[in-house]
């Protein structure tokens, strides 16, 4: 059975562009880059940067471009592995990208609202903040591991599977972070917390899984 093979070229100068991106992060905010490299099993990032965080961030800003590449770049790949093996489209992929930032964006605009109309705007500041670190370390890890798919291994399903389960664990991570941190007020309202969970924690993600699933269509 004849495999199309997909193109490398545009997967490069993507790549190139998120990892400048975050070296122009690390060159910037070189104290606060070093302390978000080792966010996993170390709380001191979210307890310093935390009080300063800003509407508008440079240092989020930087990784969040990189995170929508980096996610695009890897939804691709596993799209082209598992389901249709084609030829790189430029045009797709900025779809892609437009689609996931957008997302993404509209996500964090909705909680920020929320916490405005319920008056809880230092609490959902402090989870989106969380939050956010977490999404833009997925990013950052994603960088050499698509690097890999592309280059070097084969991107098959096991692997495919290690590598969703990886940043599924990592956002976990931070998801459970969030809750220790405010679990007395989470189980309070438990019920506006589930409700939370089905609206804009999981409904988002199963549109990106439509969004991916349909891109090529």
């Amino acid at each position: 059975m004849l495999r199309e093979v997909i193109s490398n070229d545009w997967f490069t100068v993507f790549l190139i562009l998120g990892l400048a991106f975050i070296t122009l992060c690390k060159f910037l905010f070189t104290p606060r880059f070093k302390d978000f490299v080792k966010v996993i099993g170390n709380s001191k990032y979210l307890k310093i940067y935390a009080r300063d965080q800003k509407f508008i961030d440079g240092f989020d800003a930087l990784l969040f471009l990189n995170l929508i590449i980096s996610v695009s770049i890897f939804s691709y790949v596993v799209y082209a592995a598992l389901v249709h093996p084609s030829e790189f489209d430029l045009s797709q992929f900025f779809k892609l990208i437009f689609g996931i930032g957008v997302l993404f964006l509209i996500k964090v605009l909705l909680e920020r609202l929320i916490g405005s109309i319920f008056e809880i705007d230092s609490l959902i500041d402090s989870y989106l903040f969380q939050k956010t670190t977490y999404k833009n370390y997925t990013g950052f890890l994603l960088l050499p591991i698509n690097c890999l798919l592309i280059y070097t291994v084969a991107p098959t399903k096991p692997i495919i599977y290690v590598c969703i389960a990886l940043i599924i664990l990592i956002n976990l991570l931070g998801f459970i972070s969030s809750f220790k941190n405010h679990q007395k007020l989470l189980l309070n309202n438990f019920f506006y917390f589930i409700l939370y969970l089905c609206a804009l924690e999981i409904g988002p993600y199963l549109i990106l899984y439509k969004l991916i699933k349909d891109f090529n269509a």
